[in-house]
């Protein structure tokens, strides 16, 4: 076997969401793969769905379904562990892929060597084969060959999404590669382990991924669960580059990395989107991140890649809460005052 293309599925049923993204699989100009599916106790039809799709491709899709909900690293622990491909792709239920994606991919790898291969990922809002935004940060052509030093650098801030590449299924066992269970953004937490452990990788300029963006995405809710579970997959990034050995040669990197998900999309998302705010969750949040990078706001990258205003509103949490949430609460109540007006 090829290819094993693993699929986390839980409640896709409706929108005709999950029958886009299987009808994609099936098209693949691609002889020797199959499907995994697996459903994480799904509440709507979805199940159904698949079985259906089994019945009808037992060529090609194998259905698993999960017991116990685990959310998508859950799920993806069980694809892994069923599939028999010598190669594994990850595609999330609500997306979908362009006919040519894996056959190429894998012809890339069969010319070059690499032990991995990405491309392009776009951004839709309908079930559509037109291409949208493209999303440049999921690779470049300087990441391309033998990933020494400064390559793996490359890959820690700006590797892009697990789900445009295809990866070593012998690698991910041989390297215990498994997703934290139970909790959201369980690519961002194993991103690096996947990226690092690759000897070659190949990129190739084109968005055959299509993200589809809807309001039940991950992407557009949130909670204080959810910041919780960004914060534990920073957690499990330090963890998982210590387990692997590449924590003190990528330190600063890291740091960087960790900083900005564990606390700058989380401070700035729980602030404007959480209902109600508590001023001992940023407490928490800010502590436990000059425990772990007491000097991370004089870190390069992140001096340099994170916005002046960000940074001023970070430099205050970081000496007093109590002056932070006041001003931001302040300043956010202002700008919602003025475009109150602006719209009259």
């Amino acid at each position: 076997m090829k290819l094993s293309i693993i699929v986390p599925v839980y409640n896709m049923a409706s929108g005709d969401k999950l029958t886009f993204c299987l009808d994609s699989l099936l098209k693949q100009n691609l002889s020797d793969y199959e499907i995994i599916a697996v459903d994480d106790c799904s509440t709507d039809g979805s199940l159904d769905i698949l079985r259906k799709y089994e019945k009808e491709n037992p060529d090609k899709i194998r259905v698993i379904a999960s017991e116990v909900n685990k959310h998508q690293g859950g799920a993806k622990n069980l694809g892994i562990r069923a599939a028999l491909g010598e190669w594994i792709g990850f595609i999330d239920a609500d997306d979908w892929i362009a006919p040519d994606m894996y056959r190429k991919m894998l012809e890339k790898a069969d010319e070059s060597g690499a032990d991995m291969v990405g491309c392009d990922l776009n951004m839709v809002d309908t079930h559509t084969y037109t291409v949208g935004d493209v999303i440049e940060e999921n690779g470049n052509s300087a990441q391309s060959g033998i990933l020494d030093h400064d390559k793996k650098k490359s890959l820690i801030l700006d590797g892009g999404r697990l789900v445009v590449k295809i990866y070593k299924r012998q690698t991910i066992l041989e390297k215990e590669l498994f997703f934290p269970e139970n909790i959201f953004y369980e690519d961002n937490a194993m991103s690096n382990s996947y990226l690092l452990t690759a000897g070659h990788y190949e990129y190739i300029n084109n968005p055959w991924y299509y993200y589809y963006q809807h309001q039940a995405s991950t992407v557009h809710s949130f909670s204080v669960e959810k910041c919780q579970d960004r914060m534990e997959a920073g957690r499990v990034i330090i963890r998982e580059a210590k387990r692997l050995g590449f924590f003190d040669e990528f330190k600063s990197e890291l740091e960087y990395q960790f900083a900005q998900l564990f606390y700058v999309n989380t401070l700035f998302t729980y602030m404007p989107c959480v209902k109600p705010t508590r001023m001992s969750f940023v407490r928490e949040l800010t502590r436990e991140m000059l425990e772990n990078f007491p000097d991370f706001q004089n870190n390069s990258y992140y001096v340099e890649r994170v916005n002046p205003e960000e940074k001023k509103l970070i430099n205050m949490a970081c000496k007093s809460t109590l002056q932070f949430y006041v001003y931001y609460k302040l300043l956010w109540g202002y700008r919602n005052f003025r475009k109150k007006l602006s719209r009259k």
